[in-house]
């Protein structure tokens, strides 16, 4: 893995000051975007992001991980400059893979990792920051509450690919999330570098992998409802990939079977009101 940072240009060509974003300072917020070959929608999503974050108080920087991308996403990222900056991955690894490295590479006080097709708006963090702020240490965004507004739905095989999805992980994972996979969650940046130092798994299941990890030491996490759109040009292979995060689902259990993972548990006094956790 390698950071690229692209040189500082002159305040005055900017819309930010260069000298907000790079300083040896923790910034107040990190978002992470894992890409691969997004060279097509990642310009209008940073577009959004950066004009969002700079109505906001606060210091800001949006990572994008090229996960091994041909296409020249990596350019692309590294042409925009602060506050946006790339980590390029020597090859496609993973969609957590890439999650982690934007991680370690974080600054933020506040962790967001969010899709490069923005399927949740960036408008939501602002719901998500106020239950950081609280004193959640993991927040993700759910479809399935049912105050979630789904603006364009997955076609039907997908749909049945994440329902027959989640009920395998039911059955192998204690968890209680019914919505493990949408591509929009924040972390404190204690709980995230915990949760992804401690993680094992490079492709599509680590979303429940951080889940399980997060409940099990007794991090506090909640889920909000969001505003959700699918988007067509997917990267999830039904087939392919069905079958990787059933493979990873069985090697998480094993893991934990064996007490391969290396994570304490949180210390905190148990609210009466808090929702039980899973074991």
């Amino acid at each position: 893995m390698r950071l690229r940072r692209q040189s500082r240009t002159k305040p005055e060509d900017q819309s930010i000051p260069a000298t907000i974003f790079m300083t040896s300072s923790p910034l107040d917020l990190s978002v992470v975007i894992p890409a691969y070959n997004e060279v097509k929608r990642l310009g209008p999503t940073l577009d959004s992001v950066v004009e969002y974050l700079e109505t906001r108080r606060g210091t800001f920087e949006v990572i994008v991980v090229d996960d091994g991308s041909t296409d020249g996403t990596a350019a692309l990222a590294e042409r925009r400059g602060p506050p946006v900056r790339a980590v390029v991955l020597p090859h496609n690894q993973g969609k957590g893979a890439a999650v982690r490295a934007g991680v370690a590479a974080s600054r933020g006080k506040r962790i967001l990792f969010s899709d490069a097709d923005l399927s949740t708006p960036i408008a939501e963090w602002n719901r998500f920051a106020a239950k950081l702020a609280e004193g959640c240490d993991v927040v993700i965004g759910s479809r399935s509450l049912g105050e979630s507004v789904i603006l364009v739905r997955q076609p039907w095989f997908r749909e049945r690919m994440g329902k027959t999805f989640n009920w395998i992980l039911r059955q192998l994972l204690p968890l209680r999330f019914p919505d493990t996979q949408c591509g929009f969650k924040a972390f404190t940046a204690t709980a995230a570098r915990a949760l992804f130092g401690a993680s094992r798994t490079d492709g599509f299941a680590f979303d429940a992998e951080i889940l399980f990890l997060a409940d099990r030491a007794g991090y506090r996490v909640e889920e909000l409802p969001i505003t959700w759109r699918n988007s067509a040009d997917s990267r999830v292979s039904p087939i392919r990939h069905s079958l990787q995060m059933m493979r990873d689902l069985v090697r998480i259990r094993l893991l934990a079977a064996r007490g391969d993972y290396a994570l304490p548990a949180v210390r905190r006094p148990t609210s009466p009101t808090s929702p039980p956790r899973s074991r």
